[in-house]
């Protein structure tokens, strides 16, 4: 039997899905089932989103370059990222 290896997302991966939370067109479950994660995790996710969200308008240039990456990520939806 092989041993799973734990799936990693990227920041853009889990920003988009916690966007998708908070935008409450779908419920968790819903997004679950669309993302093939587990409820607790997004709403994990949405938790430390709305956590870090006062950051977004912090001045230092790697914070503007984390938001210009999120931005790009978030124009192409058809460029999925994730666990498959």
């Amino acid at each position: 039997m092989k041993k799973q290896t734990r799936r990693k997302f990227s920041s853009a991966f889990k920003a988009k899905v916690a966007i998708e939370a908070i935008k409450g067109q779908q419920t968790t479950a819903e997004l679950a089932q669309k993302f093939e994660l587990s409820q607790v995790v997004i709403s994990r996710w949405k938790t430390e989103f709305l956590a870090g969200a006062g950051s977004v308008f912090d001045k230092s240039a790697n914070q503007m370059n984390q938001m210009l990456t999120l931005r790009s990520c978030m124009r192409r939806p058809w460029a999925t990222q994730g666990g498959k």
